[in-house]
């Protein structure tokens, strides 16, 4: 028998003083069976990271055409397209073809390190695409934020983000690999 998604509520309250975004957003949050809970606390910190009108989940891992994060015009057009994890260079090219700006966000340490080295030269061609890491060093604590209904405080400042739920912080540092070009 298949295993089902796991839903969690969260209450994201967001503080980020880069770009003036303030705000709490109530989301409802399913993790595939096969996604792990550090991946799962990255996507909401990608969404907080990205929070604009309109941006939304999508179905992500169940399916192998959609980014785990969106933002869709109101005519349906892609404006962003928010990934996690270590994308082949047809998935880079595809989504930068689709979207008007892609972010990507890469974790896991060491086995990120050799795919953006394997990767950079190629992505250099796109305009449209940043490239972030997480540093496997703090993002790998983050798990241990996770519960099925839970309250995150995010606080981003001059790129590093602060993760609070009850009594736990995670402190992140953000490396970008790739800025988008003008």
């Amino acid at each position: 028998m298949a295993q089902k998604a796991i839903i969690y509520k969260v209450e994201l309250s967001v503080s980020d003083m880069d770009r003036h975004q303030y705000g709490t957003h109530n989301l409802t949050v399913a993790k595939h069976p096969s996604e792990t809970g550090e991946r799962l606390i990255l996507r909401m910190i990608a969404f907080a990271l990205n929070v604009r009108e309109r941006l939304e989940f999508s179905k992500g891992l169940a399916t192998d055409d959609e980014p785990d994060i969106w933002q869709k015009s109101l005519s349906g057009e892609l404006k962003l397209w928010v990934a996690l994890g270590l994308p082949s260079e047809k998935v880079i090219r595809q989504s930068c073809g689709k979207a008007d700006e892609v972010v990507i966000y890469s974790y896991g340490g060491r086995a990120a390190d050799l795919w953006w080295d394997k990767t950079k030269n190629t992505s250099a061609r796109f305009d449209n695409l940043k490239v972030i890491n997480f540093s496997y060093k703090n993002s790998s604590e983050l798990e241990q934020l996770l519960d099925r209904s839970m309250k995150l405080q995010l606080s981003i400042q001059d790129g590093d983000v602060m993760v609070g739920a009850d009594e736990s912080v995670v402190y992140l540092t953000l490396i970008n690999w790739k800025e988008i070009s003008n």
